[in-house]
């Protein structure tokens, strides 16, 4: 164990709790060194690289923060054309929730349509939280950002969250699954079979961010388990387009999971009784259609 040697070095400038590290050596821990690592402009991006200063221990690329998809398809093209990719090199693309919903929404649409042997991974903090804490369109329904703050006139964000495993789904790859970084063993398993995938897949990670959120930072892991018990986030498999594995929950009620985060402190208020029980109703949504 002492000799064991993380891919994502120590060292780096990420704040105190966060989850996207953890996230990332457990990605790369299942995917080895034989692999090509393409960030988007975002958190990983920015707290990894330092000037005269990389985590990185396997060979990494940053493009912009809208095109991660493209220069992971365009790598991985390369290696093809080089050498029929003899070594079986692996190309993963990170990007944020602001990169992969809506930056670069367009760049993963296209590799994803076109089937390009990529693992992308979204790791999801539901905010673009290295630029202020702004909205984006996986910011959850009534929560406070910058952008979306509530105050006299809002209760927060007014729009529901986008859908992207199931928007990844409808593009017909062969393998698409959603994982959080409470339940690290079930996030390597689906790295290796996303391994074993001769083409694109989709990964979506849970990575909560106490800086954000707003709660303590050694809650970090707790927070993610508590949203997904909650029923927010549903931790599913797709294989093939069919639903082929889904991990049940401990349902307990939302306010369980809201009411520890800054964010989400305003859903106390009687006033905000209706945003509260549609939140609850999107939960009680996700239970229903997936089995959880």
């Amino acid at each position: 164990m002492t000799e064991k040697k993380n891919l994502l070095a120590s060292g780096h400038k990420a704040c105190p709790g966060c989850t996207v590290p953890i996230a990332v050596n457990k990605v790369l821990e299942a995917t080895g060194k034989n692999v090509i690592v393409v960030t988007a402009t975002g958190c990983l991006e920015t707290f990894t690289s330092l000037i005269d200063f990389s985590s990185w221990e396997v060979p990494w690329i940053t493009p912009l923060f809208e095109n991660a998809a493209a220069v992971g398809a365009g790598v991985a093209a390369a290696l093809e054309a080089k050498d029929g990719n003899e070594r079986d090199t692996k190309v993963v693309a990170f990007g944020g929730d602001g990169s992969t919903y809506d930056i670069g929404f367009g760049a993963l649409s296209g590799m994803l349509e076109r089937n390009d042997n990529v693992i992308y991974v979204c790791y999801d903090n539901e905010a673009y939280m290295n630029t202020g804490v702004q909205r984006s369109s996986g910011t959850p329904f009534a929560a406070t950002t910058t952008t979306s703050p509530c105050g006299e006139a809002s209760f927060g964000n007014i729009k529901y969250k986008k859908n992207m495993p199931e928007i990844a789904r409808a593009h017909g790859i062969h393998y698409v699954a959603t994982a959080a970084i409470s339940d690290l063993k079930d996030l390597k398993k689906k790295v290796e079979k996303a391994m074993a995938v001769k083409g694109a897949s989709y990964l979506h990670i849970l990575t909560p961010c106490n800086v954000g959120w707003g709660f303590p930072s050694e809650k970090s892991v707790e927070m993610a388990r508590l949203t997904v018990n909650a029923g927010l986030f549903p931790i599913i498999e797709y294989t093939d387009g069919e639903l082929t594995a889904v991990k049940k929950i401990k349902k307990i009620p939302v306010e369980d999971a809201l009411f520890v985060q800054k964010r989400f402190k305003h859903l106390k208020k009687d006033e905000y009784a209706q945003q509260l029980k549609q939140v609850q109703a999107i939960a009680d949504a996700n239970i229903a259609r997936y089995g959880l």
